[in-house]
């Protein structure tokens, strides 16, 4: 419920964009991160910032072109969503913030129960997407049907 002590901590007209991480999320996030792997160069550009670009990119729904300028470019953070998504960053980091939204509201770790609706038991016992699909197609009548086709001998 919207109450005057929750607008407060849910406020995010002091960061830059909206999608940006506050300090204290991007405290949650941090360790998530893997270190960089040894030998080469140094990481030159910002994880934060990676990070907020990966953030806005989702939030907004925008292109990867349409980046703004004062975010990394979008070679690097498609760079670092394809790694991240390839050695399982994204899903350790899913899972972990998973886990602490629940127990903050007081739930368990995993969820205890499932709903499964009828309709989707039905298309999935007939063979699930490929005859759900067929079902909604319109038919076709087959030549042989048509009475204007002619036979010729």
């Amino acid at each position: 419920m919207w109450t005057i002590e929750n607008r407060g901590r849910y406020d995010r007209s002091k960061l830059r964009y909206p999608s940006d991480l506050s300090d204290e999320e991007w405290a949650i996030v941090e360790p998530l991160i893997p270190a960089g792997k040894r030998g080469g160069g140094k990481r030159t550009v910002v994880l934060r910032e990676v990070v907020n670009g990966l953030m806005y990119v989702l939030s907004t729904g925008c292109q990867w072109r349409a980046v703004p300028k004062d975010l990394p470019p979008r070679s690097t953070l498609f760079g670092y969503f394809d790694l991240w998504n390839w050695d399982g960053t994204l899903g350790r980091m899913h899972a972990e913030l998973y886990v602490k939204c629940r127990e903050a509201m007081g739930r368990q770790a995993s969820p205890t129960a499932a709903i499964i609706d009828s309709q989707s038991v039905k298309s999935a016992e007939k063979g699930g997407l490929a005859s759900t699909r067929a079902g909604m197609m319109r038919g076709k009548r087959s030549r042989a049907r048509n009475g204007i086709s002619l036979s010729i001998q």
